[in-house]
């Protein structure tokens, strides 16, 4: 088990890396469809999309906390 203290870092290294291989998957089919290669393209897709999700993740989610928190009710 890790410590507590690195779970935040740890949901948003794991999530980006999820949502960079959906969002690449989606956005290779769609622009050049589920053919020959398409692996191959939505590897290369995933290679370049994770780093730029993660950093964003990294980013935003300090400014968008106090955001969510005066959005969201206090009960």
């Amino acid at each position: 088990m890790i410590n507590k203290k690195y779970a935040q870092p740890l949901f948003m290294i794991l999530m980006s890396f999820g949502m960079s291989i959906i969002m690449s998957g989606v956005v290779v089919a769609v622009n050049t469809g589920v053919s020959d290669g398409f692996f191959f393209r939505w590897r290369y897709s995933i290679m370049f999309a994770y780093p730029i999700i993660l950093i964003s993740a990294f980013t935003l989610a300090p400014l968008m906390r106090p955001l969510v928190n005066k959005i969201a009710s206090k009960e």
